[in-house]
């Protein structure tokens, strides 16, 4: 299996190349959050299969096919929503082409997400590191929405979480120029066995399209988790379809 991995791998490197070049510019989306947007499911064969309208910014900023894992904030990262996600909007239209750009950052808070902020235990930055794949990514495409997965390391901390959501929205939307960029954000997994109360930044989070125009919120109901946490792989990708038909209701919406 692990042979066939790497040669697949290889081989999809290689196809990115020549698949790329000369294309017309890409519908970018980025992908922000912490360990369920990065993914942590198990990695299956139906993963490693390149899909010809579906690329990603890799660890070295380069555009290559998106088969899982595309996260690699930790070396557990597997199969989460981005890949699916991207598959979802290429179906939409057989001419376009995807750039994801995955920027989640495993046990993140909210207060991470902001300029200047130092994840230490991933010797990070994830607003700032983010900034900078966006700004390599636009050199290919234009900025087209934002899908959101976070919340755990801000559940029982919630009481400004989406002061700063909003704040985080906003700051976004002034870097892409486009005070109506589509902002989707998922909910978290609804088995609360392991008593954070996942339910609880739940109600908050569910309540972003109020607040904030040009955004919606993407459903975890009958979604399961491996571990009382994060999404196993099957729910993972339904996740992506998930923020993808979001996603595409407000494009709808905003033409």
């Amino acid at each position: 299996m692990k042979r066939w991995i790497e040669s697949t791998l290889c081989a999809t490197v290689l196809w990115a190349s020549s698949a790329w070049a000369g294309n017309k510019p890409m519908d970018l989306y980025l992908l922000i959050g912490q360990s369920n947007m990065a993914g942590r499911g198990e990695v299956e064969k139906q993963d490693l299969k390149a899909h010809p309208q579906v690329f990603t910014l890799n660890k070295a900023n380069e555009w290559v096919p998106a088969v899982d894992p595309i996260h690699f904030d930790k070396a557990i990262a597997g199969v989460g929503p981005g890949r699916a996600f991207g598959i979802a909007m290429a179906e939409q239209d057989p001419k376009v082409k995807i750039g994801l750009i995955p920027c989640a950052v495993g046990g993140t808070s909210i207060t991470y997400w902001v300029p200047g902020a130092e994840h230490s235990k991933t010797k990070t930055h994830p607003y700032d590191d983010m900034l900078v794949r966006l700004k390599v990514a636009q050199q290919s495409g234009t900025l087209k929405g934002i899908i959101w997965h976070q919340g755990e390391a801000d559940n029982k901390r919630r009481s400004k979480y989406m002061e700063r959501l909003t704040e985080l929205i906003e700051r976004l939307r002034t870097e892409a120029g486009d005070p109506e960029l589509p902002f989707v954000a998922g909910l978290l997994e609804m088995d609360d066995r392991d008593g954070k109360e996942p339910r609880a930044i739940n109600a908050v989070i569910a309540k972003l399209p109020d607040v904030v125009a040009h955004t919606a919120v993407a459903s975890s109901e009958g979604l399961v988790t491996k571990d009382g946490t994060h999404f196993e792989s099957a729910s993972a990708r339904e996740m992506g379809r998930r923020f993808a038909e979001k996603m595409i209701e407000l494009q709808a919406a905003k033409k």
